[in-house]
């Protein structure tokens, strides 16, 4: 339970990445300055949820101290999507503590990346230089990763891991709470098999998970809403730096990355934002969308069936699109997920343990 008095709640996964810390900021930015609000950051491990902790509480005190008079209390969650115990007593945690959660943002992009392309990355960036940083096709994934449990690991880690906490915490956000998938520019059809919807054998697996995020959204968002009053929203970040691949760059390919991001903006893509704080934009804005009932705010009330980008010009100043979505394949995707949630609540009966150690 909040020790705050009406606060609002926000669940962020993924705190720790690039993406994940400046949608905390942004949310922090853009709520009411009178409002109140619970924080719960999410990380697998303690010292990374300490860390995040107290780097958000340093940008509230140093950016936001006269624009905020509502109290800021934290609260963490130790989850492992790739591990369906861990969800699960992410689960009791959240409904022990919790009666109602305002915003859930389900920033998962997990791959399995075991290096680059770089021939195939030389080739297509001369070739074309603006594709090859939009859409690389030079990042090297590993084909047939399972988890412990058994799953494709990519698809449980980013869908199915997620998509079974929010389906055991309905109850929590019903009532106008919001849920935000994060899916990427890189979700065509092309990335999807529907003969291996765990991703198994796809040697494009984290493409393949965001198409599923989107077909998923696209099967749920109407019944959410009507059955639960939740209301569900798909959006994409653009193109930005993202911590999670630094490890396959030395100093020298990093920058050279970066001045391809910067040319590809000149150029002319909406879709590099390079900055993380750029690329949360659409996901805080989906969020709070309707919050505010103010006539001049051009985003309140978004469109649930498009999804919403976070894009920039050229000098980076942001906005947004909106794109329709090819859902062909949604409602077999969406009762997929249903039947793996019955065939989960089974094998997880009874079970729980305390994701508060370290």
């Amino acid at each position: 339970m909040s020790l705050i008095k009406d606060a609002k709640v926000a669940v962020i996964t993924g705190t720790t990445s690039n993406l994940g810390i400046n949608i905390a900021y942004r949310l922090l930015e853009q709520l009411p300055p009178h409002e109140n609000i619970t924080l719960i950051v999410t990380s697998r491990t303690l010292p990374k949820v300490k860390e995040v902790i107290t780097t958000i509480k340093q940008y509230a005190d140093t950016k936001l101290p006269e624009r905020r008079t509502g109290d800021l209390e934290f609260d963490y969650l130790l989850v492992d999507f790739t591990n369906m115990i861990s969800v699960l007593t992410a689960y009791y945690d959240l409904n022990k503590k919790y009666n109602h959660i305002d915003y859930f943002f389900v920033n998962a992009a997990q791959g399995v990346y075991s290096g680059l392309d770089w021939i195939g990355a030389t080739k297509q960036i001369l070739t074309n230089p603006l594709d090859g940083v939009t859409n690389p096709t030079y990042k090297i994934q590993e084909v047939g990763k399972k988890s412990k449990d058994g799953l494709g690991l990519v698809f449980q880690a980013n869908v199915f891991g997620p998509y079974y906490l929010i389906h055991k915490i309905k109850h929590l956000l019903s009532g106008g709470g919001r849920v935000i998938w994060i899916s990427s520019i890189m979700s065509a059809p092309k990335y999807l098999s529907f003969n291996d919807l765990q991703l198994i054998k796809s040697p494009e697996s984290y493409e393949g998970s965001k198409r599923l995020i989107d077909l998923m959204h696209i099967g749920t968002y109407k019944s959410l809403k009507s059955n639960h009053d939740i209301v569900q929203y798909l959006v994409h970040p653009g193109i930005f730096t993202s911590f999670s691949f630094f490890q396959y760059l030395n100093v020298f390919t990093y920058y050279g990355m970066l001045f391809l991001f910067y040319v590809a903006r000149w150029l002319g893509s909406p879709y590099h934002n390079i900055s993380g704080y750029i690329a949360a934009n659409a996901p805080v804005k989906a969020a709070l969308s309707g919050d505010k009932k103010k006539k001049k705010d051009k985003y309140s009330g978004l469109d649930q069936d498009v999804k919403i980008g976070s894009i920039s010009d050229k000098r980076g100043k942001e906005s947004l699109e909106f794109k329709e979505i090819d859902g062909t394949g949604n409602e077999d995707v969406v009762a997929y997920l249903e039947d793996l949630c019955q065939a989960w609540d089974e094998k997880l009966k009874n079970q729980i343990v305390n994701t508060r150690q370290p």
